[in-house]
């Protein structure tokens, strides 16, 4: 449990009175947020350009409390009362009523670089989903929830690097898709423990003789590790691309951006130096491993504003 959003809930929530804060106060709110929760890699690193900052993490702070409302509430038809309630929030935030800390912050970045509502609800719907449907038969019908719960993260980002167009929009859904499937890959074992959800196709499951009694139990056969290679290799071909887009991109952000193709290319190598038991061990980079990419990162965005 993330007690400091339970707090936080309990002070910001649909049963809180308003508290009035400044774009300032509310600025260092999600500042805040950002830094305390795990990522596979940094959602803001110091690669990005320091005026970018602010909105990344208000957009950030905005899918994180969604997130949470979706997935730290164990009743699921409470969640979906305080998901409304956060969808009702978005709609204050574009009336200029908002009040709640995320949506100050998002207020004005939303303003600043004209972004319309639609990436915001479609995120609330796959969050929304997640209370329905805890079980998927394709991958179509896999690909159908990304397109909610990962892709419109991308073009948000897009609008922030004011490089939204449908071409790079094609490309971002590619990355932020693989990056979705990626952290299903990771998850398997927590998200069926705590969540009771299974991302894996149940055509995939079939196809490759695994039942969901192994999940459970935690069972690695060989027929489950085939079945991740298949899934890894499946994420990989969509960052692989997806990989146009980054040249496509203003420079000062381009480098920021690979880092997070590249930190979920790096997941995926995690679970295949593991031999692909997610089950038993959840892949996650270590210190080591994210500072590694981070300089890597710097390293080529160094050489690049010398030519």
């Amino acid at each position: 449990m993330d007690l400091k959003f339970h707090q936080d809930l309990a002070k910001y929530g649909p049963a809180a009175a308003p508290i009035p804060v400044s774009l300032m106060q509310a600025r260092a709110y999600c500042a805040e947020l950002t830094q305390c929760t795990y990522e596979n890699f940094t959602v803001v690193s110091y690669l990005l350009p320091r005026k970018l900052v602010p909105h990344f993490q208000a957009i950030y702070s905005y899918c994180r409390w969604a997130d949470n409302l979706g997935d730290e509430i164990a009743d699921s038809r409470q969640a979906l009362e305080l998901l409304k309630w956060w969808r009702e929030q978005l709609e204050a935030c574009y009336r200029n009523e908002a009040w709640h800390p995320v949506m100050v912050a998002l207020n004005e970045t939303i303003k600043q670089f004209q972004i319309p509502r639609e990436p915001f609800l479609n995120l609330l719907t796959a969050f929304e989903q997640d209370q329905l449907i805890n079980r998927y038969s394709s991958f179509e019908q896999l690909l159908g929830y990304c397109q909610n719960s990962a892709n419109p993260v991308g073009r948000l980002v897009l609008y922030l690097c004011e490089a939204y167009t449908e071409e790079n929009a094609r490309l971002s859904d590619l990355i932020c898709t693989g990056l979705q499937l990626t952290n299903f890959w990771q998850d398997i074992a927590r998200d069926f423990d705590n969540l009771n959800r299974i991302y894996l196709p149940e055509e995939d499951l079939l196809r490759f003789s695994v039942a969901e009694s192994d999940i459970l139990e935690k069972h690695f056969t060989q027929e489950f590790r085939q079945l991740m290679i298949f899934e890894v290799h499946r994420a990989q071909q969509f960052f692989m691309e997806g990989q146009p887009l980054i040249a496509r991109l203003p420079r000062k952000v381009r480098i920021d951006i690979e880092l997070f193709r590249q930190g979920g290319l790096a997941i995926l190598r995690k679970i295949e130096e593991q031999n692909y038991d997610v089950l038993s061990r959840r892949p996650k980079l270590r210190k080591v491993e994210k500072l590694k990419l981070f300089l890597k990162g710097l390293k080529v965005g160094l050489a690049r504003r010398k030519i």
